[in-house]
């Protein structure tokens, strides 16, 4: 193994047999999806990890097209982001280099105007 300062390469040059979220970007994902599923919008999910993508798709029944689709495109880190975020009918609906940010429209949804 190499040593490159804090970090340990285990297979230097070697590319990654697939793309995956990492523990804080899942965790960010997972908690939006509990909120969503608190507020009855959605009731399941479907992950995806390709050699080119990492998918979390939300869906408000199981047997529909999901409802909202985050994907992670490191090929994509330099150029638009690597993250987007897809509607119902697949349109894009956010690019960007950080998740919160893009995942910012789904959020906005929790929240409700109150009258005093």
């Amino acid at each position: 193994m190499n040593f490159a300062g804090d970090k340990i390469v285990a297979f230097p040059g070697r590319k990654p047999l697939q793309v995956g979220f990492s523990r804080e970007e899942l965790t960010r994902i997972l908690d939006l999806y509990g909120r969503m599923v608190a507020a009855g919008e959605w009731r399941d999910y479907a992950m995806d990890f390709t050699r080119d993508v990492a998918v979390f798709a939300a869906f408000r029944r199981a047997a529909e097209r999901p409802q909202a689709r985050v994907e992670k495109r490191p090929s994509l880190r330099g150029k638009q982001g690597m993250w987007t975020l897809f509607g119902e009918h697949g349109q894009v609906l956010k690019r960007g280099h950080e998740l919160p940010g893009v995942m910012a429209p789904i959020e906005r949804r929790l929240l409700k105007a109150i009258d005093d």
